[in-house]
């Protein structure tokens, strides 16, 4: 498939109630089609990886379009350039977050770009810098406990943004990096307590929430096993 038979059937496809729907959970209705993530999977098992195409549907300025991109990309032809360039085009969390645990998280660069986002200051840029975190603690199970409880650090550090999208982000990638197993499940409850001392509201708020999941006891059976 070429960009413009993609573009014409995703337009084709287009279903405006459901941006509307889509917008009252936070996510950007500019440039948005509404279509749904499993209608962007079954499209990209047609299309297969293709590095070149997913940089065109990524200019396209298309909602759907670049988590297609994202979708369709190949991890090995990704720079960290290239990662660089489109979180500054981040508008919307699902965009940052698909991108981020599709694509980013299989890159060579993604650890490094993981810890340098979480100091840039936009908002989804910073986002991005936690979701890959969030990711890459669900997805890469080769990687050492050691470079995880670095992130820890990281997340301290970060726990009083109080914009919605980074507090968010912050508080999935304690959650997920505390779900890998004992040991780590052991230092996230305590960043979650040393984060709760915190006088920020924001970082109160993500400890309470951390603690809550990670106490549960169906969580710490299944991390057990």
């Amino acid at each position: 498939m070429i960009i413009q038979e993609i573009i014409r059937e995703m337009k084709r496809d287009a279903d405006p109630q459901a941006v509307a729907g889509m917008a009252r959970f936070g996510i950007n209705p500019k440039g948005t089609l509404g279509l749904s993530m499993p209608y962007l999977r079954k499209l990209a098992r047609r299309v297969g990886r293709d590095h070149a195409l997913a940089q065109r549907l990524w200019r396209s300025g298309i909602h759907e379009a670049r988590i297609l991109a994202a979708l369709v990309d190949d991890p090995d032809a990704v720079t960290a350039a290239q990662m660089d360039a489109w979180i500054k085009d981040f508008d919307s969390w699902d965009v940052c977050d698909q991108v981020c645990g599709c694509l980013f998280d299989q890159t060579r660069a993604a650890h490094r770009k993981a810890a340098a986002w979480t100091v840039r200051k936009p908002e989804f840029e910073r986002r991005a810098g936690y979701a890959l975190m969030a990711a890459l603690a669900w997805h890469n199970k080769e990687a050492p406990d050691s470079l995880f409880a670095g992130y820890l650090a990281i997340i301290e550090r970060g726990a009083d943004d109080d914009r919605n999208f980074v507090k968010k982000a912050v508080n999935w990638a304690l959650r997920n990096i505390g779900k890998r197993n004992l040991a780590l499940h052991k230092a996230a409850l305590a960043s979650a307590h040393r984060i709760a001392r915190q006088e920020s509201r924001t970082a109160r708020w993500i400890a309470a929430d951390a603690i809550r999941e990670l106490e549960n006891p169906k969580i710490v059976a299944r991390i057990k096993k």
